[in-house]
């Protein structure tokens, strides 16, 4: 187990020194719009993802989907679909898909309310959600948006996070926050995040 902490913590680093190392151009939107032409297939014209467990693009904050990328080309965050992809893009698409995927709006939330919002809303404050994710859950830098996301994603990120199969940014704290909820609690999150506007 220390192994492998030691080689997650090593790549972290490693594309912590990539990205640093890059030059900060200005993105190009138009490069990334058409980058972004090969992700609707899964991700949703527009971002907006209608594939079950697939998660949607449109007004994910700029950097969240950049080192997401990053760590999917460094094989980092394991995916069978995502990694040969990623592997195939240069430093500037991934910031020209980051900055265009935080162009776009984000999907509208499903407008169900029943009781389980309430139980959601109280989870949500005793494990201070707001305070990576932002006020309204819209993500902030590294951190996701959550408000709208589908339902189905948003369980089963909370899932990977708590069996450790989730790698990658905010992995310590997520992994804290979720330790211990039961899975009907995490069901409760992913609902509750998902109807936010």
């Amino acid at each position: 187990m220390g192994g492998e902490r030691a080689a997650v913590l090593a790549s972290v680093v490693f594309c912590t020194a990539l990205v640093a190392s890059t030059p900060t151009g200005a993105a190009d939107l138009a490069a990334g719009k058409a980058l972004a032409e090969s992700c609707t297939g899964c991700h949703g014209a527009d971002g907006i993802s209608e594939m079950p467990k697939t998660p949607s693009l449109a007004g994910q904050p700029d950097e969240f989907t950049q080192w997401q990328l990053i760590y999917f080309r460094s094989g980092t965050r394991k995916d069978q679909a995502m990694q040969p992809i990623a592997e195939s893009l240069e430093t500037n698409d991934v910031r020209n898909l980051g900055a265009y995927f935080a162009s776009l709006q984000p999907p509208k939330a499903a407008s169900a309310q029943d009781p389980r919002v309430e139980a959601g809303a109280k989870l949500v404050a005793e494990h201070r959600c707001t305070f990576c994710h932002g006020e309204h859950y819209e993500g902030n830098r590294a951190a996701a948006r959550l408000a709208g996301q589908r339902e189905d994603y948003l369980y089963k990120a909370l899932s990977d996070f708590k069996s450790g199969a989730r790698v990658g940014s905010g992995v310590a704290s997520m992994a804290d926050v979720v330790y211990s909820l039961q899975d009907d609690e995490l069901k409760l999150l992913a609902h509750y995040m998902a109807i936010q506007p």
